[in-house]
């Protein structure tokens, strides 16, 4: 049988920062631009997400710039690295991508490079990629996530019709971390405090009536509590495999190279262990 030839990394993107805005103290939001981005395109998922992709510090790349041609030439450590964010808006007319950056003052790697970011900033990126939109054929949607799934749920409900049953809970620090979003769906802001991550958001679910009907959900953020509601909705709800969005953007205590890494064996497992419970 002939090897299947070796799979390459698509070309990457170039931009350059258009200008950046303080949403909230912990999000901070950079407009990308230029004219590379004429053949940036994105369909209807509302997670659409691009990897923008960090160099090494100090080392200097050939240009033009080829993520494949580095990996061949460059030693592992010298490699780019990626960080993965969920395109928030995309003007085609423009040529404008918006994206949503959680930012921890120095801590982790893209936060920093937001605070930092200046108009005429230049940066890489691989994407789109993306794989749920909501379904209109379903009865009512159900959105819940930490401050990382906020933007895909904002586009979410920002791309619902007038009058599309959902409901929206989004646990954030505190309430100075709410946002304003163009929708008539109303947001239950779920204030997280000294408690863990997702602990408020799994208690709010949990206690949610579901209305009748057929659901269709996305449940994103921290891995732990993604587990926790992936039980809920699978197991006690029997909710379809095919009507949940649900998966861990990241985990305590891993960046997002080691959760990458991790995350199939991790969600293979959840996936192993809920269907025994169900069946």
């Amino acid at each position: 049988m002939a090897e299947r030839p070796a799979r390459r990394t698509p070309k990457p993107h170039s931009a350059r920062v258009v200008r950046t805005e303080r949403l909230t103290p912990h999000m901070q939001r950079v407009v990308l631009g230029g004219d590379d981005l004429a053949d940036f395109t994105v369909g209807s998922c509302t997670d659409h997400y691009v990897k923008l992709l960090f160099g090494a510090e100090g080392v200097t790349y050939p240009e033009p710039f080829d993520v494949q041609r580095i990996r061949e030439e460059f030693p592992r450590d010298q490699w780019p690295v990626t960080r993965t964010y969920t395109v928030r808006h995309w003007n085609a007319e423009l040529r404008e991508l918006t994206l949503d950056f959680v930012v921890h003052g120095d801590e982790g790697l893209a936060g920093p490079w937001a605070l930092r970011a200046r108009p005429g900033d230049v940066v890489r990126f691989l994407g789109p990629g993306g794989a749920y939109a909501p379904d209109a054929s379903a009865d009512w949607h159900l959105l819940a996530g930490d401050e990382s799934a906020l933007p895909a749920i904002a586009a979410t409900l920002e791309s619902l019709a007038a009058g599309v049953k959902a409901r929206a809970f989004v646990e954030i620090s505190g309430p100075e971390e709410e946002q304003k979003i163009d929708s008539d769906v109303e947001v239950v802001w779920l204030h997280r405090g000294a408690r863990p991550v997702g602990a408020a958001l799994v208690e709010a679910v949990r206690a949610l009536e579901f209305p009748e009907g057929r659901l269709h959900a996305f449940v994103h953020g921290e891995a732990s509590f993604v587990k926790d509601l992936r039980r809920l909705l699978r197991v006690e709800h029997a909710i379809p495999r095919e009507d949940l969005s649900v998966s861990g953007y990241w985990r305590l205590g891993h960046n997002e190279d080691g959760w990458q890494a991790a995350k199939r064996e991790w969600n293979a497992q959840v996936e192993a262990e809920q269907e025994a419970a169900s069946s």
